[in-house]
């Protein structure tokens, strides 16, 4: 049976969420039940340079500023935590706009001694992509769900019937040769100044492989870029659905705090 903390406004399904990205660590209060916010985000921007003392640093201000607010939880319930990086048992295996020196560093095992309580970590587009599939877009559908972020590179997480296959890092596919969020990020758009339409060409390139090799139900679109999905969605042909991501820039925030949930046993 999962358990159930109260914090101290007495609501059991409040868990504290931290976003780690490469300009802002983030975290929130995030009420399980309906997959929001409690309260407003904290914010402070990422140490320069990021290396893993500093960040824990920072991540341990952010955790102590919103466990002191009135609906912060008790101090024994878990914390999710996403990193910017390939996370493999607590683990990073690669370091994207953070110091190299996290390659290799047990992110899980830093944590929990800088807060000295139960941690979670999880690459941030997992994190991301598991929000999108309980909360937002992917809500309720069976099969499988890829939520692709497109934004400085592509993210990417794999949901298969609610479950969570993490780090399946689809931005790296070789496509023609080359990475595909080379071509297909938000980025590579700007960078070559090119219209939507030949944006379109380049997704519907990238879209149509990983339709091939996943057959998904549901394309979750994400990224900032999502914000004009309608100069370029229309402009694909897919057997699959696309869709826009419903959470925006929370979804890290909240992905990290049901992961930890239900990591721990804290929820089902």
């Amino acid at each position: 049976m999962a358990k159930k903390h109260k914090s101290k406004h007495g609501d059991g399904n409040a868990v504290i969420g931290i976003d780690i990205g490469g300009t802002g660590i983030k975290g929130g209060i995030v009420d399980l039940s309906k997959g929001k916010l409690i309260g407003d985000r904290f914010r402070i921007p990422t140490p320069q340079p990021a290396t893993p003392e500093a960040v824990a640093g920072v991540v341990g201000q952010i955790v102590a500023e919103l466990s002191a607010r009135p609906e912060g939880p008790d101090p024994e319930v878990p914390i999710g935590v996403t990193f910017p990086a390939i996370i493999s048992h607590g683990v990073a295996r690669s370091a994207a706009n953070v110091d190299k020196s996290w390659v290799d560093t047990d992110v899980d095992a830093l944590l929990t001694k800088a807060l000295n309580r139960e941690v979670q970590v999880m690459n941030d587009a997992d994190a991301a992509g598991l929000a999108e599939a309980r909360y937002g877009a992917g809500r309720g559908v069976e099969g499988t769900v890829l939520v692709i972020t497109l934004g400085t590179g592509i993210g990417s997480a794999l949901i298969s019937n609610g479950q969570l296959v993490p780090n399946a890092e689809l931005g790296h596919l070789e496509i023609d040769g080359v990475d595909a969020e080379t071509r297909a990020s938000a980025t590579a758009r700007e960078r070559d100044d090119i219209s939507w339409e030949e944006y379109a060409q380049r997704l519907q390139r990238y879209f149509s492989h990983v339709e091939f090799l996943f057959s998904p139900d549901l394309f979750v679109i994400g990224g900032g870029i999502s914000k004009r999905s309608e100069d370029f969605l229309p402009l694909l042909n897919l057997r699959t659905p696309l869709v826009t991501a419903n959470l925006k820039n929370n979804a890290g925030i909240v992905g990290a705090a049901l992961q930890a949930a239900m990591h721990f046993n804290y929820i089902k």
